[in-house]
């Protein structure tokens, strides 16, 4: 049975319907944010690149809240909140470090494992909501996403 080892929450400041985690050693990354990212209101919830994950927001600008964790195997379906989408993905850390592109202040989730190929799945709730208010308003907290991650097999 998978075991939480860290949670965390965080502010996101969302620009351009996105954000971005990313390996720390951003001079590791070949596409480092915001190159190359999809930057139109119908982007998926997970775009995949090498040290990078982009999250896709269904609002403009405003600050979502990422909860993450971190897990020693994969954790179990999390029915805490009524999630309008999610997606599966693996991102490389070779620092075990993701920072957070876009986010209030300087965040960053340690992942406590460097050198290491992570799965992570995502749930996004709020989405609809901030859709409908993001033209009108600068909402906080509304779209909320949870980020789990474990080791990959070996």
């Amino acid at each position: 049975m998978a075991e939480l080892v860290t949670q965390d929450t965080i502010d996101v400041c969302v620009d351009f319907y996105g954000f971005a985690l990313q390996d720390e050693d951003d001079l590791a990354v070949p596409v480092p944010f915001p190159e190359e990212r999809n930057m139109e209101d119908e982007a998926p919830l997970l775009t995949v690149f090498e040290r990078r994950l982009d999250f896709g927001s269904a609002g403009h600008t405003h600050t979502a809240v990422l909860v993450w964790q971190v897990w020693t195997g994969e954790p179990p379906a999390d029915d805490s909140e009524p999630w309008e989408a999610r997606d599966e993905a693996e991102v490389y850390a070779s620092t075990g470090v993701l920072s957070v592109e876009a986010a209030v202040g300087d965040a960053r989730l340690d992942l406590g494992v460097a050198d290491r190929l992570w799965k992570v799945r995502v749930s996004c709730a709020g989405r609809a909501e901030v859709a409908r208010r993001a033209p009108v308003e600068v909402p906080e907290g509304v779209e909320r996403y949870l980020a789990q991650f474990w080791p990959a097999a070996a």
